[in-house]
């Protein structure tokens, strides 16, 4: 199993190097976000759903919707790998067999973690020391430090910019019913 892990990851490293150099992936995500008057709409069930959104990050990213909503946001500010790189944590965590959690951390750390890599997180040379060292043993907290980080980042920067923007605005008032469009 650990030599499929190798094989896929190599092979998956190669087909990036080829095409997700830092700039190379920021032009891409560019080049294929959709313009704000064709994304997709994320549809919440009420006004008070919403509000509870607009409270913390948490509720935010334990709803469903909302999630979907803020991935958008992140996706038009070209910062997605943020939550990309909290989901996946989440996921790691959740690893019981060893063999695999050493594949998991391999990749997390390659996608999100080193230096130039397609999906690099703002994290700290001491913190990404720290996680490159864990991988010779990962346990389910190796990437602890990091996706607190992270989290800190969005709960400060991104979700109030999110809370603050447009969308959030057409999704509140979409979720009152007064942002139905009317028929010619």
């Amino acid at each position: 199993m650990v030599f499929g892990c190798r094989a896929a990851s190599e092979d998956t490293e190669n087909a990036k190097g080829l095409l997700h150099k830092p700039w190379k992936s920021r032009l891409h995500n560019f080049i294929h976000t959709p313009l704000p008057h064709t994304r997709k709409k994320v549809h919440i069930q009420s006004s008070d759903g919403l509000k509870q959104l607009g409270q913390s990050l948490e509720n935010l990213l334990t709803h469903k919707y909302g999630k979907a909503a803020f991935r958008d946001f992140l996706q038009s500010q070209f910062c997605e790998e943020n939550l990309e790189f909290w989901q996946a944590c989440e996921e790691f965590k959740s690893i019981s067999n060893p063999m695999e959690l050493a594949c998991k951390a391999t990749s997390i750390y390659k996608e999100f973690i080193q230096t130039d890599s397609p999906k690099e997180v703002n994290v700290d040379f001491h913190t990404r020391d720290t996680i490159a060292q864990n991988l010779q043993r990962p346990t389910p907290s190796c990437f602890d430090g990091a996706q607190k980080k992270v989290y800190s980042l969005m709960e400060n920067d991104a979700y109030p910019r999110f809370i603050q923007s447009d969308y959030f605005k057409e999704l509140y008032v979409g979720s009152r019913g007064l942002g139905k469009h009317r028929r010619a």
